[in-house]
């Protein structure tokens, strides 16, 4: 098969999604490994300090010549990004890795809402089946027997709508911006946040536990690859392809987690968790899917 123009981009675009799906999918895994050496803020300065480095270093320059609005448009996009993957990594430190990658994964069915908000267009009616199918997942995945939800679950539900917001606005923007500036402002923002945050939260640095080699690989491999490599291949990518295709190529990182959390730290999930789950599944799938007789809305 093969492809030209901007089919070949859109192609590899979505190759390249899928790739950034499967890393984060992974990262679930050694964000909750590394949690029981390095605080959750910590772990999110430090990460994005090794990625706002990088990028300074590779694309510094063109941010001189970025207009006023892509910075702001930057700075609006990296507070979302940060306040999500603060309250995500607070969450996993409560809860199971692969309950944190599923709840996570509301963000694509809240996406449209936001776009609703923003663009005064109303969402397909498939859309809110879905939304309620995806409450009955999250109530089977994070309520407890006397129907209380868990810190930990309750914070990642918080994220998905965070990174729905990031996401929404990432859509609106990055078509018409430099999705590196873009990128980088974002990471600038997530380390800069991080470093205020973290006395705050989680008292004096872990200095310590720093020095391990195993916790250095996990902070390399959470800022150069889970954090740098792809929320830039993510901003490129998005520039050729559909937000509805992008946000259901993204929520198979729920999957790749869940599958990663039971194949490496050996979580099991009980049979009510696994029916939420599921149904997650099936709202995130039916959210994205667009029938033939439906308009052509966002």
């Amino acid at each position: 098969m093969s492809f030209t123009g901007n089919r070949q981009k859109a192609f590899w675009s979505y190759v390249g999604l899928f790739l950034v799906a499967f890393i984060w999918g992974s990262a679930f895994v050694v964000v909750k490994n590394a949690l029981d050496h390095v605080p959750p803020a910590y772990m999110v300065a430090i990460r994005f300090s090794i990625a706002a480095v990088v990028m300074l270093i590779i694309f510094g320059r063109r941010l001189k010549g970025s207009g006023r609005d892509t910075i702001v448009h930057g700075l609006l996009i990296g507070f979302f990004l940060f306040t999500a993957y603060l309250v995500q990594t607070i969450g996993c430190n409560y809860t199971t890795a692969g309950k944190n990658a599923f709840l996570t994964a509301i963000y694509i069915i809240i996406v449209p809402f936001i776009h609703w908000a923003i663009d005064r267009k109303k969402p397909a009616n498939r859309l809110f089946l879905a939304a309620f199918a995806g409450l009955i997942g999250i109530g089977l995945i994070s309520l407890d027997g006397d129907l209380s939800i868990g810190f930990g679950d309750m914070m990642t539900i918080l994220c998905g709508f965070l990174f729905a917001m990031q996401i929404a606005f990432q859509d609106n923007y990055v078509k018409k911006d430099d999705p590196a500036v873009i990128c980088l402002l974002e990471m600038v923002v997530c380390a800069v946040g991080g470093w205020i945050c973290a006395p705050f939260i989680d008292g004096k640095l872990p200095v310590t536990e720093l020095k391990s080699l195993t916790i250095i690989g996990s902070m390399l491999f959470l800022g150069l690859i889970s954090s740098l490599v792809c929320q830039l291949l993510q901003s490129v990518c998005q520039k050729y392809t559909k937000p509805e295709n992008a946000s259901l190529i993204m929520s198979t990182e729920s999957v790749f987690g869940a599958v990663c959390s039971m194949i490496f730290l050996h979580e099991r999930m009980r049979p009510r968790v696994l029916l939420g789950c599921v149904i997650m599944a099936c709202a995130i799938l039916l959210s994205q899917i667009r029938f033939k007789n439906e308009k052509n809305t966002k």
